[in-house]
């Protein structure tokens, strides 16, 4: 583990928001343990090892049914700690990977029957090297096949570069941590209206999630909380939300998962929203 690096909050709390029945975290990781599944050559950090029975746990203890694991860059390319985990959880979880050109068909499947539904795209330069985009653009066509869907990360300054080359993809989009606003300049800054102008295009789904590393004021994330529920409220059906566990290169703090699951009702106040965002949504997309 880097010096630097903050493990996850060791004894989270017990949320007071009950999460309606089946609710599922669409976005969170599993790490190692390394002596099992050892990190990539090229990662840029090292984490503490978060394995499958700590995120289970986790799921059980704030009243969550189900899980959507997503590959971390830290095991790059390599997604056996994802696909045990997938195994471990049964119907209970689905995957996001992320693959390679060279990538085998075999592969693929391997994963499709593990419970893979997406690969994800990582353009955050000082998480990952950068990669060409007609490469991913080669991957999107592979993956559309099997039905799959693209996960795709990237920061705010780089949405108007890249927004010409994520129409071009052949599948439903889901952009991860609202496209990560800069939120000291305010939800109705121009650089937020090109953002929901992106996500008025019906291909293009986002997670209202991370609110603990986009707030300046910290928590209970007061800062952010505009920015989740406009998405909520203008996009109902294509919104999903996760507790990014166990929140890896957070610098600030160690987040408290409960107090994250407690952002959920003031991002979306009304029942019916919280049971698109929890429920609906992510069983479609992941399990219809």
């Amino acid at each position: 583990m880097d010096a630097d690096y903050l493990p996850f909050h060791p004894n989270p709390a017990k949320p007071a928001f009950s999460p309606p029945p089946g609710a599922v975290d669409a976005h969170c990781h599993v790490f190692g343990p390394a002596e099992v599944f050892p990190y990539a050559p090229e990662r840029k950090y090292t984490p503490c090892d978060a394995p499958k029975d700590k995120l289970f746990a986790l799921r059980d203890h704030l009243g969550f049914a189900r899980n959507v694991i997503v590959q971390a860059s830290c095991h790059g390319r390599d997604n056996r700690a994802l696909v045990d985990a997938l195994h471990s959880a049964g119907d209970l979880a689905r995957g996001v990977a992320v693959v390679g050109p060279d990538v085998t068909d075999a592969a693929l499947a391997e994963m499709d029957a593990a419970g893979v539904r997406a690969v994800r795209f990582n353009f955050v330069k000082r998480l990952v090297d950068a990669t060409p985009r007609e490469v991913f653009l080669g991957i999107a066509d592979r993956i559309a096949t099997l039905g799959w869907h693209i996960v795709v990360y990237f920061e705010a300054p780089d949405l108007e570069d890249l927004t010409p080359f994520l129409k071009q993809l052949p599948t439903t989009v889901v952009i991860d941590h609202m496209g990560r606003p800069d939120i000291a300049k305010g939800v109705d800054h121009p650089d937020f209206g090109r953002f929901i102008a992106l996500m008025e295009d019906p291909k293009f789904w986002t997670k209202v999630s991370c609110p603990e590393r986009l707030s300046v004021t910290g928590p209970p994330y007061d800062d952010v909380v505009p920015f989740a529920r406009t998405l909520v409220e203008r996009f109902p059906n294509r919104v999903l939300w996760g507790t990014d566990w166990p929140h890896p290169n957070m610098k600030s703090h160690a987040p408290d998962d409960g107090v994250l699951v407690d952002v959920v009702p003031r991002i979306a106040p009304t029942a019916a929203l919280q049971q698109r965002l929890l429920v609906d949504n992510p069983m479609r997309l992941y399990w219809g």
